[in-house]
């Protein structure tokens, strides 16, 4: 760099990286789909991000960083902050979220990673570290698990020290989600908190009948209990369920900080669970974060803890984050180098790498044990 100017976006690499999972999370979905992201500025500074997206996607979603990215970023600043703006308004006709934001999130965090590497820091102390550890619950892609298999699970969340565990809910009869709970429940005993996911399976009518029959389970939250962005009907059933004083939790799938306005603002959400990814990276995620502070409504990041943890950790309010079991970056075995975060007895504690601490192997994913 010469008289203060920053450097430019000289390169960027994408290269696609697949994750076997050792516990499927459906019959459908045994692997995790990640676009390795590479970026080199004007210096010769280098920076590396992801895109992810689980099963759905991942060859679109490099298609748009190898074209449309790449030649609007190519010769433009190498700041995050500065770029992404207009990198969305470019970008926009062609879906202002879904596959725009998750593509885009791979530069961004490329680009927060090369900004943080070059300065020697950690991406939390980058940003303005206000804690050292954070707490995770753990988590469980478990709707499809027998009754068995989901008493093992929560068994091994209690040895393994976690507080908060979230389970799936979502059967066609509402009986047999209040049997695995009241199965959970037992496991875990009254002092752990217990949220449940419905992954939007219900309608409205199916959500009011739910929440009635479970709410008896003392549960901290209920996620996604409807269809993600059918603002409306999350007002309805927030107006029907009023006197069950269950919170509601959504956001992984809203995608930009104008959808997340609108349920904060419409009073019909909780917790919100903004994904780092699909949000965009680590630019819109603190704008959302920033937002939901201000509304005074509680943040708990979506899945990917390996990066959740750590802006968890710059986070003005106290925050928790979703550790699902054998989804790690280091559990998958994608790696190239040691895990930038490490959970202790339901406590996430970072590395202190430079940057974000992530860089994907090349080859084949090989996933830890399933013990």
């Amino acid at each position: 760099m010469t008289g203060g100017s920053v450097p430019t976006i000289r390169r960027l690499e994408t290269r696609p990286v697949t994750a076997t999972l050792a516990r499927p999370w459906g019959p459908d979905v045994t692997t995790l789909s990640l676009i390795a992201v590479e970026v080199e500025d004007s210096v010769g500074s280098v920076g590396h991000g992801l895109s992810w997206t689980p099963s759905i996607g991942a060859a679109s979603v490099r298609a748009m960083l190898d074209h449309d990215i790449r030649a609007f970023a190519v010769g433009r600043p190498a700041d995050a902050e500065t770029l992404w703006e207009p990198l969305w308004t470019h970008l926009h006709e062609a879906g202002g979220g879904g596959i725009t934001t998750i593509a885009m999130a791979g530069l961004d965090l490329a680009l927060w990673d090369l900004t943080a590497r070059r300065a020697g820091l950690p991406i939390a102390d980058l940003l303005g570290r206000r804690r050292d550890h954070v707490r995770a619950y753990g988590s469980g892609v478990n709707l499809h698990y027998p009754l068995d298999a989901l008493v093992a699970q929560a068994e091994r969340w209690v040895a393994d020290g976690f507080d908060a565990v979230k389970m799936k809910v979502g059967s066609p009869d509402i009986t047999d989600d209040v049997r695995r709970i009241e199965a959970v429940r037992q496991v875990i005993g009254p002092d752990r908190r217990l949220m449940i996911d419905a992954n939007q399976r219900w309608d409205l009518d199916r959500a009011v009948r739910a929440l009635d029959a479970l709410a008896p389970f003392d549960l901290a939250w209920i996620e996604e209990p409807l269809r993600a962005d059918d603002l409306a009907a999350h007002i309805r059933l927030r107006e029907a369920s009023a006197d069950l004083a269950v919170p509601i939790a959504l956001g992984e799938n809203l995608h930009t900080r104008y959808r997340f306005a609108e349920f904060i603002d419409a009073g019909v959400v909780d917790v919100v669970q903004p994904n780092i990814v699909r949000v965009g990276g680590i630019t819109p995620f603190r704008a959302i974060a920033r937002l939901a502070d201000e509304r005074g409504v509680t943040i708990a990041p979506h899945l990917l803890t390996d990066l959740s943890a750590q802006l968890a950790m710059t986070l003005d309010r106290e925050s928790v984050v979703e550790a699902v079991e054998g989804a790690s970056f280091a559990d998958l075995g994608i790696l190239d180098g040691r895990s930038p975060v490490e959970i202790d007895a339901g406590v996430v504690r970072d590395a202190r790498l430079p940057g974000l601490g992530i860089r994907l192997a090349h080859g084949a994913a090989t996933p830890e044990g399933t013990s």
